[in-house]
């Protein structure tokens, strides 16, 4: 990868790595330190690169550095989110707010999967190849993330009714 097709990389994906880090940290100035230093580590590495394969480096990179930070600074603890209570507003609950608390409960690769394929539009290859997996495991992972998150919240209107 050339100094040409490294700023062409940094034009193209910024925003969207920027997205995907966001919806993880819910953290502004977290996401944008997460973008430098994935965009650091591409200039590092930009001689091993190819330039074809650069997206889906972008976010196996990005999707790496978050699970691991998440593990070692527990960004956002299992248990405090099992327990958080969902927010209200005027007696109403938000229905981002819960479904945000109910994406944190997921395993981080099924939460990857949920986000790279509904926030993202990224299709089955495309995930695979961020994630290491082949279509079929992303197909089951995405059908189970989908099928946790409805049951947590199919959970909470019981609780709620």
């Amino acid at each position: 990868m050339n100094r040409k097709q490294y700023n062409s990389a940094v034009n193209e994906f910024s925003e969207r790595v920027f997205r995907y880090a966001f919806k993880w940290t819910k953290n502004e100035e977290l996401s944008k330190d997460i973008v430098q230093e994935i965009f650091e580590k591409l200039w590092n590495n930009r001689k091993k690169v190819e330039a074809s394969k650069v997206k889906s480096w972008l976010f196996t990179t990005t999707h790496n550095h978050l699970v691991n930070n998440s593990k070692k600074k527990k960004m956002v603890s299992r248990e405090d989110l099992i327990f958080q209570e969902p927010c209200f507003k005027d007696n109403k609950y938000e229905l981002q707010d819960l479904i945000e608390v109910a994406l944190n409960t997921l395993p981080s690769v099924q939460k990857s999967i949920l986000l790279l394929r509904d926030s993202e539009g990224y299709d089955y290859k495309e995930i695979g190849d961020i994630l290491k997996l082949n279509e079929s495991q992303v197909k089951v992972y995405l059908f189970r993330a989908r099928k946790k998150i409805k049951n947590y919240l199919k959970d909470l209107a019981v609780l709620v009714a």
